[in-house]
């Protein structure tokens, strides 16, 4: 009668033992997509089961407003972010928020898509473009073709004071010789309409009450394999990019735990997860994902991430100016 209670003892002691030597606990907040969050995640837990990750996702702008709220509080809650932009980073790089981590990793990544210093690592490359539904008459190769005759009041596009996204390929734009500073009042001329976000104009575009859109690549490239009635183009010109960058914080809990999440996420691994989510990653040789052509074919619109986030009211104040809040 005492061997099974004190078996059981002994094993629950075991337990309890396994229990406190378990899981280092990493707190990540993120911008992905629930089910993408989710998935980096499961896959950086399973390459890593000693450490528990806990996570908080939200979209960039909203996650933005509670890390710094947190921080003004004097507190730092996350060991990592992985958001959606470098003009986020560059942010919160400046104010000292950020540690450098030089990650084995970088070797096999373009030096444009991380900090040279090694304080935010880019995952990703969502390019924007042009998005037609395929009854649309005109077919556009090239950004100055939107500014046509044939286009006016059929093109939509996201607003900068809503999609960071947006606002770095409306700098890229300004940027652009090719293109330059008065290219978003002739967009205005041409009588384009500025929705808040670009899951708005996609859904614009596919349904038909717009021909023609500028767009982050992966929603028409994803639905149209779906059999949504749209053409995805990258532009003769170059295409802006945002890289959903990876950064640990400067006041991180778990440093270790968080430097092995940024090597997996730059892994072949990480970036093979990547490309089957649908996106095109940033590391070199690895596969685009199915609709896509190859990275190295793609032409990238430069822009000065520094610059740009100088620059980032006036540009926003002029887009309120030309296309309304």
């Amino acid at each position: 009668m005492l061997k099974r209670p004190l078996a059981t003892a002994i094993a629950l002691s075991a337990l309890s033992l396994s229990a406190t030597a378990a899981a280092e606990t990493l707190t990540l907040y993120t911008s992905q997509p629930q089910s993408d969050a989710q998935q980096t995640v499961d896959a950086f837990m399973e390459a890593h089961p000693e450490i528990e990750v806990e996570w908080v996702r939200d979209g960039t702008t909203r996650l933005m407003t509670r890390l710094r709220s947190e921080l003004s509080a004097g507190v730092s809650n996350p060991d990592v972010l992985l958001i959606a932009d470098s003009m986020t980073m560059e942010s919160l790089k400046r104010d000292g928020h950020l540690q450098a981590y030089e990650s084995a990793e970088r070797e096999a990544f373009e030096p444009e898509t991380f900090d040279p210093q090694g304080y935010y690592y880019g995952t990703k490359l969502i390019t924007t473009g042009i998005v037609y539904n395929t009854g649309a008459e005109a077919r556009p190769t090239r950004w100055q073709d939107l500014l046509e005759p044939e286009y006016e009041g059929l093109v939509t596009m996201p607003s900068p004071l809503y999609s960071g996204a947006a606002l770095i390929h409306m700098a890229a734009i300004t940027e652009n010789p090719e293109l330059a500073e008065d290219y978003y009042e002739r967009l205005r001329d041409n009588r384009v309409e500025a929705q808040s976000g670009n899951g708005g104009v996609f859904n614009a575009v596919a349904a038909g009450t717009k021909a023609y859109g500028i767009v982050v690549d992966f929603l028409p490239i994803r639905e149209a394999a779906k059999g949504s009635p749209v053409e995805f183009v990258f532009p003769e010109e170059g295409v802006s990019a945002v890289t959903e960058p990876v950064a640990i914080m400067e006041g991180a809990q778990n440093v270790d735990a968080a430097r092995k999440f940024v090597d997996f996420v730059l892994s072949q691994a990480g970036q093979e997860l990547v490309s089957r989510q649908g996106y095109l990653p940033a590391r070199g040789g690895v596969a685009a994902p199915e609709g896509f052509p190859e990275r190295e074919s793609i032409e990238l619109m430069p822009v000065d991430i520094n610059q740009a986030l100088d620059q980032e009211e006036a540009l926003k104040a002029r887009f309120s100016e030309l296309f309304g809040g």
